[in-house]
């Protein structure tokens, strides 16, 4: 698969020599002395990932860390904490000690929308960013088995049924619940929104029928070729390959593309040194095989931006995804109530 620059599972077997002889290389990079990079990591590194065990974002984070341990020879061990969006996680992360033992796996909206769509006890200037690997997919899916067909027809139906109709998605102000209050603010919609601590949650709830519709993550693709779920509408600026005639929300009229990163970040003082060495690891480690197809298989795009390009990205998305907020008055953004 190609990888995509700047675009918007526990049994594990070891990467190559060769893989691994570059990761080892990479620690010498950016004006990093070998002596340095010797000196870390000289223990076991705690990675914190920001959303359920078992989604897109979960399996390929620990496909990526494994092999990058097996080549620093120190173990990443990871954790999972989706509670509120993200938000816990994201908070116990900043407040860590910043010696590179401490990282955080998230997706990049956790860090530019949900700050400003509701109360989180951090902020986007709390974190040093170190790379991100992979651009997920997302879309809004209903029941195979349901009578909408397209999205239309569902709206068409929760127009005509006001509180009868429920959407599932993880916590509020979260980027997937703000692709449902785009279309429930341009349509005039009065739907119920049922958050999630995690995608697999509700897609659970949407397959049991507790749920009308789910907007969620790759799985739902899996899903929908599976021919267990219906999409409806798919969220990025460009329709999924796997699932080329399911149109996107801008296609179908919505002024929303979603743009979530699948990113690496440590707490506020981590040194620079340190966060270059995992940025060089993390990105040498992109390369192995078994990564690749495990990216091709949950529905997520090779992409890469290092700490600096990263950085400036996650600030101009806080920019624009604040001003959304203000124009739709999501709950929780600044104005809202006015």
């Amino acid at each position: 698969m190609k990888r995509v620059h700047n675009d918007v599972g526990d049994s594990m077997r070891a990467i190559s020599p060769q893989t691994a002889s570059l990761v080892a290389g990479a620690f010498c990079l950016f004006g990093v002395t070998c002596a340095d990079a010797q000196a870390y990591p000289a223990r076991p590194i705690s990675l914190l990932v920001a959303i359920g065990p078992g989604s897109a974002q979960d399996v390929v984070t620990r496909v990526l860390s494994t092999n990058v341990s097996r080549a620093i020879g120190q173990p990443i061990v990871i954790t999972n904490n989706g509670g509120a969006g993200g938000a816990i996680a994201l908070a116990q992360t900043a407040r860590a000690k910043p010696d590179g033992y401490s990282l955080i796996c998230n997706g990049t909206p956790m860090l530019t929308m949900l700050p400003q769509t509701r109360s989180v006890p951090y902020k986007l200037e709390d974190f040093e960013p170190i790379m991100h690997f992979g651009a997920g997919q997302y879309g809004l899916a209903v029941r195979a088995d349901s009578g909408w067909k397209t999205l239309k027809e569902f709206v068409d139906f929760a127009k005509m049924n006001p509180g009868k109709v429920s959407v599932g998605t993880l916590a509020v102000g979260t980027f997937l619940h703000t692709a449902m209050y785009v279309i429930q603010k341009k349509e005039g919609l009065d739907w119920i929104h049922v958050p999630y601590a995690g995608g697999g949650v509700g897609t659970n709830a949407l397959l049991g029928g507790h749920i009308s519709a789910e907007s969620g993550a790759a799985g739902l693709f899996q899903l929908a070729r599976a021919g267990k779920v219906r999409l409806l509408a798919s969220y990025g600026e460009r329709r999924s390959k796997s699932m080329p005639d399911v149109p996107t929300l801008r296609e179908l009229g919505y002024d929303f593309k979603l743009a979530n990163f699948i990113m690496l970040a440590a707490p506020k003082g981590t040194p620079s040194a340190i966060v270059r060495q995992l940025d060089a690891a993390y990105h040498k480690a992109m390369d192995d095989p078994e990564f690749v197809q495990v990216m091709e298989k949950y529905e997520t795009d090779l992409s890469y931006r290092g700490p600096d390009e990263l950085r400036a990205y996650l600030e101009e998305m806080y920019v624009a995804y604040g001003r959304i907020a203000k124009e739709l008055k999501i709950p929780g953004a600044p104005e809202a109530a006015k």
